[in-house]
């Protein structure tokens, strides 16, 4: 059995410590089962962490993502059905992660690979046991978007959506400092929303100004041309390494994906090996208002990611923005932000068509 809490470095333990003091233990037994295993060798970071374009400070998978839900869900709620549901959210996200929902075509929302997710709860027996021996259905931790707390629509605040902007800015793109997460995180309660639907937001207007100035810095990161160029590159490859027969689809919700980059570099194909090398070497990518010959250049709407949190105000519950004339320009600037109307890299590569 892996010993999950002995594999995370030093800083997500403090950091796992923040959203939940108490780490319920009964969760590694589901941490454990193969299916949650999978995800720990499928980054967060997108593919973006294969290319030295990029330099993230270190490997957060998509298991300790998955984890950070849960222990916020756990933390607020003390629920398991509400925290497993949330534990399994991203359970059927295939390797390179939201770069197959850009390869099916699916940019604006990338929930293309989120239909396998009963399938696979269903089909493992280690969590279909569990499951059974704490009395809990599958119907009941098999959609996350039936808790509000869990899964909500942009630009409400949830866990999911809370944890990944705290890590993103915290291992990514050093938006912020684990004291500066602490300091936020402390400040998070239960609120009703307009619609009287319960949704996690700020007691107090100050820590949520300062809340969604920080991480206004940081979703320009998800949109901008290097992350585009990265996500279509790794769209394109896999792709291609598809039509060719060197990969599967099914391939990318059982291997790693170190276990798929072994499997392009060992491809007979020189031509997909050769561009993959490149990529892993390129340190700038191109950027412009067209696209050049002998350039690997494409054009792709970034999906915009953005929170406008719930705070309380003499007594009454408001959206920021609409008591906050500091969080309405952090907003409206990240809606102002310009990414270059062709992104890519320096070298050329022809995907593959069928």
């Amino acid at each position: 059995m892996v010993n999950y809490l002995g594999t995370i470095n030093e800083e997500i333990k403090e950091y796992f410590k923040i959203l939940s003091p108490e780490f319920p233990l009964w969760l590694l037994d589901y941490i454990n089962t193969p299916e949650m295993q999978r995800i720990a060798g499928t980054s967060m970071s997108c593919g973006t962490n294969y290319t030295k374009v990029f330099n993230i400070k270190y490997f957060y998978s998509n298991l300790d993502h998955s984890v950070g839900v849960a222990l916020i869900i756990w933390n607020f709620t003390h629920d398991k059905k509400q925290t497993l549901a949330g534990l399994f959210h991203d359970i059927a996200t295939p390797a390179f992660k939201h770069c197959i929902d850009v390869m099916n075509g699916d940019v604006k929302y990338q929930e293309s690979t989120e239909i396998r997710t009963e399938q696979i709860i269903r089909n493992s027996s280690e969590i279909t046991k569990l499951l059974t021996k704490d009395g809990i259905r599958i119907e009941e931790v098999c959609n996350c978007e039936i808790y509000p707390i869990v899964d909500n629509p942009t630009p409400r605040v949830c866990a999911d959506r809370f944890e990944y902007n705290f890590s993103n800015g915290l291992i990514f793109h050093r938006v912020w400092e684990l004291d500066d997460i602490r300091e936020v995180y402390n400040n998070v309660v239960i609120l009703k929303n307009e619609d009287g639907i319960e949704e996690l937001g700020f007691k107090d207007i100050t820590i949520c100004e300062k809340y969604v100035h920080i991480v206004s810095k940081l979703w320009p990161y998800w949109i901008n041309d290097e992350d585009r160029a990265v996500m279509q590159f790794w769209a394109d490859m896999v792709k291609s390494m598809n039509i060719k027969g060197y990969l599967t689809i099914d391939d990318l919700y059982t291997l790693s994906e170190q276990e798929i980059i072994k499997k392009i570099l060992n491809c007979e194909d020189t031509y997909l090996k050769d561009i993959f090398i490149k990529f892993q070497n390129a340190t700038t990518i191109y950027r412009g208002d067209v696209p050049e010959d002998n350039k690997y250049c494409i054009s792709l709407n970034g999906k915009k990611r953005y929170v406008i949190p719930l705070t309380k105000f003499d007594n009454k519950v408001y959206r920021i923005n609409e008591i906050s004339k500091l969080a309405k320009q952090d907003i409206a600037e990240y809606f102002n932000f310009k990414e270059s109307k062709y992104t890519g890299f320096e070298f050329d590569f022809k995907p593959y068509k069928k």
